[in-house]
């Protein structure tokens, strides 16, 4: 056996090495070159450089079953030699470049080209002519000194886009940082089980090493390269490498090498660690990528993702043609859809006002000084009148920017963001962020039973041995002893060894259950038997295991074989009772004996034994055993059917699992809110409706559907057993229990529901699950929940959101989130488009009738960002109310802006718009002063003017307190305190807006006031509070001509010929419809070319929702660096499609099947990659 340490003679042995390799008698780059290889090739060079595993050990100075020493300065010469297993990140972008792509805006480009057009003919003088030559309004200015001071509005122009600019370079820094603080987050909490100086430890996935040996088990994701030391059935999902999709069986004599970033769907087993980081062979794919990326730097940040390694096929040509399908037509979320058009349609309406406002303007110029004038056109002039247009042009740039809601991206941002980071503190780690608001408009959870519902802490309460029911867990004196014997023998071997009771953390806790949970009760009932099953395991380690059937959602059982001294063999099992007592043929007996169990005799046990124990909530399982004689011959152990009969029935036990004192309370508030909660379970169908009534899912009397998974099949296929929809809309409303379900069923369900439109309207489903058979239904529901402390590696990678607490209360929590995120989008929505409204139609008809806007650019550009950043940080940040469960979910369809808050938009732009037109009009006669309006050019800053702008903004801050309410209420003050800063943002702006009136002179077009004005202002925008009153007071059904708006596009909406192009894709994207019909042509080619080497197969397709942002996703550790698996559930149903995200549910299977067409590429690579930000096309039209 390999010494753990480096003492004795290490440097004698070095002198024997013919190459240097430092501490060790291998070289990193000799392992880099083995697991390169595969198959035969690589057991050939194992046995030719190192003997076997074992002599590649002993290089390695491991021990295959103590693994290494542990010690400090072992671990870090191992890193030192071999590397750590980190890859490393991507740097962040700095400051300064997201300055510049701040920069990028259109609006703010052409502000910035105006502002200092304006700043360099400022400083002209005409030579000869006099000014009064040019122009009534060119002339009149009394003051020179006023007149030198004309380049101040281009400045302050240039100064307010810079503070714009640094505002939103500031807001993608922080959002950044925040994404990198929830990726550190997710990858603290990924360890991976190790065997170090003979102890079973688990440590952080970046603290692995050359020389570790490692457990692996069904579920876990491959940190780093190794090769295999001892393995049981297993079999990996190696699709995020290689592209195939089948899952490769790992043996001692096929194929020992296993690579970082491939899935265990199968069996367990221990490795030996050979290549970490950068070295394995997905950090040399990661390290080709990242080189790649530095030497061409993609425009949308794509690639820049860690997740998007695997979109890059590893054997093919078509690199480029990957690089087109960066843009497919995908929605990314039922929120961005109707945010998308909304914006787009905002946009366009802006536009078109502000070139209305400019060509009036100019038009109205030129009619008075030529024509009611009569001044002919002098030379020296025109740079005076080039001034003017730059004057007009700049307002309707300012028009435009105001109408533009380049505020709604950040709302988005920050309202998701904010709510992601509260989220975490309610156990809900959200991995990608449209989820978030997804999950607010569930109307559907499907869970899972155990540790969701129930509390994972499994024990055996009931027993059936020896011809007896035993209420209770029996003396270990009243068991035969023969019969004892066997079933020590057989919990202790034939359950998994990762699986142990462990010591309380506190003194008089409960013992710590590590693993399997089942297992557990099982080894705690040997505990309760005053029995160790230590000391069998001590006596026969797992490598002495002569075979090992793993359970799997197939088989429902497991099956150990020990190999005996006379050659005999014998086999131990435990499963599901009902299906593992079909296989006995006899039955221990209370004297010890076998005897014959009958049809009958089974009957009787079900009826009298498993059914009660069901009935009172209780999973059972049956633990057999069966002797193959040596006069038998070697049996064949492929043949599982013949292996798995001829039985002896040991016991049947009743474990319990309690339903979490909190579930009861959290699916009853579920229910109130609207959300149907369903049980899919593969536990026993009395087990499952008994725990299903405990929760509250099922209530007596209800006419409610309890079924299991063979039911569910015969109800929902036709003759030829392909699923019909019209047959899964008969089941699915009723349907509130699915028991004994397979993977294939829980997908099936899911689907169905999602696809269904029986009901309006159209159902979200959220669903839950903890192992990796849950992993088809998790990918393809709208929002998927995963375990994070029972949770396979699988489960959570094809989840959107973790419980971190395995509670289902916390799944109710992140609804109220996602709710709040859609209310919080309207309220910042009602605001915008009040202030939007107003401002147009105050600057149009300003500029209109007196030639100048009455609001100037960098007033506009104050207000636009008061509105927009100062808004949707104080709207964004609302916290949520229990009041959010007690109304429906809103569904797919439900505008963003409903009648009610169309009613209030209009009814506070009548108020705003009067008191603004009133005060421009005669506000010279009210307040007495000199009228602003038909200044000349350079005129100095007016009383009445400055009035104007200072009553507009008093007018919007009122209006954000109203803006808090969109449903309606009359109390807008209802926990506003609750939201501190909401608060410092209005008390803030408020003191801003006294310093810009009193101090901001010449650039802010602004003089000091005196106390009566600014009460008078104060109170004008304070009228927005009583007039919302009244607006309130009106009922919105009388108001037939109000129309809702921000309804996501309805399928009828979009063109045939466009919808035939995107028929192969889940979703459309309006956004991008209504910004890309240029685009369509290419698009279609596109679509073509996706028909042609299209793989169905939605769990490759991860890439990550952050556009350009470091994210959860992009990962710093070969741990985190994954596709999703590619799942095949094999079922006694062949001919049910996997993983079909089609509509046509018939071809899958062919397509399925599909790879040769798919010209070399692998099939992870022959999918289009998610697009990227949620925000993409919102900002990307913007």
């Amino acid at each position: 056996m390999a010494s753990n340490s480096f003492r004795g003679s290490k440097r004698g042995r070095h002198a024997q090495a013919n190459h240097d390799v430092g501490d060790f008698n291998c070289s990193l780059k000799e392992l880099r070159s083995l697991m390169e290889l595969r198959g035969p090739e690589g057991i050939a060079r194992i046995q030719e450089c190192y003997g076997d595993v074992q002599g590649l050990c002993t290089r390695l100075r491991t021990s295959p079953i103590d693994g290494l020493g542990g010690h400090a300065d072992d671990i870090a010469r191992r890193k030192e030699e071999f590397g750590p297993n980190v890859i490393p990140p991507k740097k962040p972008k700095t400051f300064l470049q997201l300055v510049w792509e701040a920069l990028q805006d259109v609006t703010l480009i052409i502000l910035e080209v105006a502002a200092i057009i304006s700043l360099g003919l400022s400083f002209y003088r005409p030579p000869d002519a006099e000014r009064e030559n040019c122009g009534k309004a060119a002339g009149g200015v009394e003051d020179e000194g006023e007149a030198d001071a004309g380049w101040i509005e281009g400045a302050a122009i240039l100064l307010s886009v810079v503070c714009v600019v640094l505002v939103t370079a500031f807001n993608d820094w922080s959002k950044e940082k925040q994404f990198r603080g929830l990726q550190s987050r997710i990858e603290q909490e990924q360890k991976f089980t190790v065997v170090r100086g003979g102890q079973v430890i688990q440590i952080h996935v970046a603290e692995i090493v050359v020389g570790d040996v490692a457990q692996v088990k069904y579920g876990d994701l491959l940190p780093a390269d190794g090769v295999l030391i001892q393995g049981n059935d297993l079999k990996i999902d190696e699709s995020s490498l290689t592209g195939e999709s089948d899952h490769v069986k790992k043996t001692l004599d096929s194929d020992p090498m296993l690579l970082s970033g491939t899935h265990v769907m199968e069996g367990s087993g221990k490795i030996l660690i050979t290549a970490v980081g950068v070295n394995s062979q997905t950090g040399i794919i990661f390290t080709l990528l990242g080189a790649g990326e530095d030497e061409d730097d993609d425009e949308d940040g794509k690639s820049q993702d860690g997740a998007g390694v695997e979109m890059q096929p590893l054997n093919s040509d078509d690199e480029g043609e990957e690089k087109k399908k960066a843009h497919p037509k995908k929605e990314k979320s039922v929120l961005q859809g109707k945010l998308t058009k909304l914006a787009v349609q905002i946009g366009k309406a802006g536009l078109f006002m502000s070139g209305l406002t400019v060509i009036i303007l100019i038009t109205l110029f030129m009619v008075d000084t030529f024509w009611i004038q009569g001044l002919p056109w002098i030379a020296d002039c025109t740079p005076i009148y080039i001034q003017f247009c730059v004057k007009f042009f700049i307002i309707g740039v300012t028009v435009l920017v105001v109408a533009v809601p380049e505020g709604l991206p950040l709302a988005v941002t920050i309202s998701l963001a904010y709510s992601v980071k509260k989220m975490m503190k309610d156990n809900n780690l959200v991995r990608h962020l449209d989820a978030c608001e997804t999950m607010g408009n569930a109307t559907a959870i499907c869970s899972d039973k155990t540790g969701t519902l129930t509390m994972n802490r499994m024990t055996v309460v009931q027993a059936y041995l020896g011809d007896r029911h035993y209420r209770k867990v029996p003396e270990s004196d009243l068991i035969p002893g023969k019969v004892l014997d066997l079933l020590i023998m057989g919990i202790g071997v034939n359950c998994a060894y990762t699986s142990k009771i462990m010591s309380p953390e506190k003194v008089g806790g409960l013992p710590r259950q590590v693993g399997n949970k089942t297992e557990c009760a099982l080894l705690g009932f040997v505990l309760d038997l005053r029995h160790d099953y230590m000391t069998i395991r001590n006596e026969i380690p797992e490598e002495k295991l002569f075979k090992v059937y793993t359970f799997n959602s197939v088989r429902k059982s497991m099956s150990t074989v020990l190999k005996n001294a006379d050659g005999s063999y014998r086999m131990f099992s435990k499963g599901a009772s009902e299906i593992l007592l079909k296989k006995c043929c006899k039955i221990m007996t209370a004297s010890g004996e076998a005897k014959v169990f009958k049809p009958r005799d089974k009957d009787d046990v079900v009826k009298n034994v498993i059914e009660p124990m069901a009935s009172e909530g209780l999973r059972t399982i049956c633990l057999a055993y069966r002797d193959f004689p040596p006069v038998d011959g070697e049996p064949d152990w492929e043949n599982e059917t013949d292996i798995l009969t001829g039985l002896t029935c040991l016991c049947v036990v009743g474990i319990e699992d309690p339903v979490r004192p909190e579930v009861p309370d959290a699916i009853k508030r579920c229910q109130r809110a609207g959300i149907t909660v369903r049980m899919v379970t593969g536990d026993n169908i009395n087990t499952a409706r008994a725990i299903a009534s405990k929760c509250g899912i099922l209530h007596p009397g209800d006419d409610f559907l309890c079924i299991d998974g063979k039911e569910f099949n015969r109800r929902i296929r036709n003759q030829l057993g392909e699923i019909e929809q019209e047959r899964i809309d008969k089941i699915w409303p009723k349907l509130r229990v699915l028991a004994r379900s397979s993977p294939t069923d829980k997908h099936t369900l899911v689907k169905g529901i999602m696809d269904s439109t029986v009901l309006e309207p159209r159902q979200v489903v959220a669903v839950t699950g903890d192992g990796t058979n849950d992993g088809p239904a998790l990918k393809k529901a709208d929002v998927g929940f995963a375990m994070g402390i029972a949770g396979t590696d699988v489960a959570k990678e094809a989840s959107d959101i973790i419980l971190t607490d395995d509670n289902f209360s916390s799944i109710v929590k992140a609804v109220m989130w996602g709710r709040n995120v859609y209310d919080s989008i309207s309220k910042f929505l009602q605001f915008q488009l009040t202030v939007n409204v107003v401002a147009v139609i105050v600057a149009f008809t300003g500029a209109c009738i007196t030639q100048d806007s009455p609001l100037k650019a960098v007033q506009m550009l104050w207000v636009n960002l008061i509105m927009d950043t100062f808004a949707s940080l104080a709207l964004a940040t609302e916290p949520p109310t229990e009041s959010l469960l007690l109304r429906k979910p809103y569904g797919r369809n439900k505008p963003l802006i409903s009648r009610t808050m169309m009613k209030n938009i209009l009814g506070h732009a009548v108020y705003q718009l009067t008191v603004i037109f009133t005060l421009l009009f005669t506000g010279e006669q009210i307040f007495d002063i000199d009228s602003g309006r038909y200044a000349p050019l350079h005129a100095p800053p007016s009383e009445h003017y400055t009035i104007v702008f200072n009553t507009f903004v008093m007018m919007q801050l009122f209006n954000e307190i109203n803006a808090r309410k969109i449903h309606g209420e009359r109390n807008v003050f209802d926990g506003i305190f609750k939201n501190m800063i909401f608060c410092s943002i209005v008390f803030g702006t408020f003191i801003i807006q006294i310093v810009i009136v009193q101090f901001g002179g010449k650039p802010f077009s602004c003089v000091g006031l005196s106390i009566d004005q600014w009460l008078w202002c104060v109170f004008l925008g304070f009228g927005c509070l009583l007039w919302g009153q009244v607006v309130t007071t009106v009922p919105t059904s009388r108001l037939k001509f109000l129309k809702s708006a921000g309804h996501g596009t309805q399928q009828e909406e979009i063109p045939e010929d466009e919808l035939e192009e995107m028929e192969d894709q889940d979703e459309i994207d309006h956004g991008e419809m209504e910004m890309r019909r240029g685009q369509v042509l290419w698009c279609r080619g596109l679509g073509y070319k996706l028909r042609i080497i299209r793989v169905v197969n939605a769990f490759q397709d991860t890439m990550s929702p952050y556009e350009g942002l470091e994210t959860p996703e992009s990962r710093n550790s070969i741990h985190n660096f994954m596709t999703t698996p590619e799942f095949r559930i094999e079922d006694s149903e062949p001919q049910i499609p996997l993983i079909d995200d089609t509509e046509g549910e018939d071809d899958a299977p062919t397509k399925r099947n599909a790879s040769p067409k798919t010209g070399g590429i692998p099939q992870s690579a022959a999918l289009p990659p998610r697009p990227g930000s949620p925000l993409h096309s919102l900002e990307t039209s913007l």
